[in-house]
């Protein structure tokens, strides 16, 4: 038993859940807008600052790599210092981080307050949970976890869309500044609406693991993200990706030993959480849920956009179906996983947006109309919808609340790097099918073509295939060779255009299906999620109660925090 008392806030009034809810989907909506909306903004940005495309794709890589690995330690931080506390930091450096990005000089500037954005978002994402459980019994959590969920795909929907509309008319600068008045708001809410949660006593945290873990983290996470870039080869001085990689595994297997060795003090992972079995259930689903959303909008966002043709801004509306369906089945399970046991609804849902994703890469061809992909989006975010209230209900329901923040950090770093590590898997099968079949494509529709030019042709795509996810039409068949007549000429265009929408959906199809088998694995997992509660002979009491040891300690310690 780790030694950290039971927070419990003792206050002249009660929390309101209602408002605790309200400012958390605040701050949880502009952290999760800012990973959608600088998207649209790239080409604005290299061009803007004068930089080229690879320097400003670090806008995005820094801050995803920040928040990843940060959000246990931050979690942790919680459960020592309050909630409410790390919550107000965190959105007061993100609306700081905010103010930088916009005003920034250089791409270097630039990096450097989107990192630290990184740095604020996850200061404040893992405290939703321990604010939760702080005010809400478990089988009234279903409903804040289904807002969750509706704000999530609120910020999807929202972030091409906006993201365009404000690039276009203002500039990429405005798509930062827009969070100040926002970030200004929660702040001040966050002081007035917020429980005020803080263990009685001292702690102190655990800097020598906060180091190992942050170390490790930064060298795996920096290795997976930043892996194609240097076509998983040298970096530098010699090091090559997989030596970064591999130096990070074993500073994370030197934080796990440290931390056996500190469990009896204060370490900044109590392994007590991995004994409640449903929150280690969850992780892993979570883990797969974090890889299946990149590697099926991965592949899909290239898709619609240098197959179909469409703009960022149209790409964001032609899959404006699947947010708005998981908003609509988000309340609908909210509402009754109250009712029910939660994997009945989790593991339907993990299927039916399987079959979804299934149905849409069946009509997903080469000239297929943006409307004929609705229905199979409306399908699979009727049952993504379907997913994120029963986990987050199931993981946290036997959760102690001492342990909610760093659990809530241990799920959200899971789902990052499950995430991250879909990056590199599935960046490396699409690129390593997609070069096959521009090459096979290429020699099949260029048979007629006279040998003086089907050659070249066959060449160009053959080539262009080692550029990966950067290669389309225009740059595989490069320029016609001098002399080639113009009708010829306007030929190889448009067959060069055959060649890279026919290869790219061949590639893309088996691609997908590598994610959709990790959520059918993950449907298993969440079948063996225990079904009702851990009773009093469970290690875990449930969530809203501490042990016995934690409950007498937090009542003897619980003080007022002002």
């Amino acid at each position: 038993m780790t030694s950290i008392d039971t927070p419990r806030p003792v206050t002249t009034a009660p929390a309101r859940p209602t408002a605790v809810l309200v400012v958390f989907l605040l701050g949880l909506f502009m952290t999760l807008l800012d990973l959608t909306i600088v998207n649209v903004a790239i080409p604005s940005m290299a061009a803007g600052l004068g930089t080229s495309l690879d320097q400003v794709l670090w806008v995005l890589s820094a801050y995803s790599i920040a928040y990843a690995v940060l959000l246990i330690t931050a979690g942790r931080l919680g459960d020592i210092v309050g909630p409410r506390t790390m919550f107000i930091v965190g959105m007061a450096v993100f609306t700081a981080a905010s103010a930088g990005s916009g005003a920034a000089p250089t791409v270097g500037w630039l990096i450097a307050f989107r990192a630290l954005q990184g740095v604020g978002a996850a200061l404040l994402a893992p405290q939703g949970l321990p604010l939760f459980t702080s005010v809400l019994p478990p089988e009234r959590r279903g409903g804040a976890f289904a807002a969750m969920g509706a704000m999530s795909g609120l910020a999807v929907l929202a972030g091409p869309t906006l993201g365009g509309l404000i690039t276009t008319h203002w500039g990429w600068r405005w798509i930062f500044y827009v969070n100040l008045p926002l970030g200004v708001l929660t702040v001040v809410l966050a002081f007035v609406l917020l429980p005020d949660l803080r263990p009685g006593r001292r702690h102190r945290l655990d800097a020598s693991g906060v180091v190992l873990l942050s170390a490790g983290l930064l060298a795996v996470v920096f290795g997976l993200v930043e892996g194609e870039r240097y076509d998983w080869g040298i970096v530098g001085h010699g090091v090559t990706i997989w030596e970064i990689v591999a130096a990070g595994v074993v500073v994370l297997a030197g934080f796990g030993w440290w931390q056996a060795r500190t469990q009896r003090g204060e370490p900044l992972l109590p392994f007590e959480v991995f004994r409640n079995r449903n929150f280690t259930l969850m992780a892993l689903v979570l883990g797969g849920m974090g890889f299946a959303m990149v590697g099926v909008y991965l592949p899909l966002t290239i898709y619609l956009q240098s197959v179909l043709g469409l703009s960022a801004m149209a790409a964001g509306v032609a899959i404006a179906p699947q947010p708005l369906a998981m908003m609509v089945s988000s309340a609908f399970a909210g509402a009754l996983s109250e009712r029910v046991n939660g994997k009945l609804l989790l593991v339907p849902g993990l299927l039916v947006f399987v079959a979804g994703t299934g149905w849409l890469l069946a009509v997903a061809g080469p000239g297929a109309s943006r409307w004929a992909l609705a229905p199979a989006l409306v399908v699979s975010g009727l049952g993504l919808g379907c997913v994120w209230v029963p986990i987050f209900g199931l993981a946290t329901r036997d959760l102690q609340p001492r342990l909610a923040g760093v659990g809530a950090g241990v799920l959200d770093t899971v789902q990052e790097i499950g995430s991250v590590v879909a990056t590199a898997v599935v960046g490396a099968v699409l690129q390593a099918r997609l070069a096959h079949a521009l090459v096979v494509e290429a020699t099949t529709r260029s048979s007629g073509l006279p040998a003086a030019v089907r050659d070249p042709f066959v060449a160009g795509f053959r080539t262009a295939g080692s550029a990966g996810l950067g290669v389309s039409a225009g740059t595989a068949q490069g320029a016609p060779a001098a002399g080639v007549p113009a009708d010829v000429a306007q030929r190889l265009a448009v067959l060069g255009q055959e060649v890279f929408r026919n290869a790219f959906v061949t590639a893309m199809r088996p691609t997908i299906l590598v994610p959709l088998a990790v959520l059918v694995v993950a449907a298993g997992v969440a079948g063996a999620a225990r079904s009702r509660p851990a009773g009093p002979a469970g290690s875990p009491g449930p969530a809203g109660s501490a042990s016995a040891e934690g409950a007498a300690e937090g009542a003897a310690t619980a003080r007022v925090a002002g």
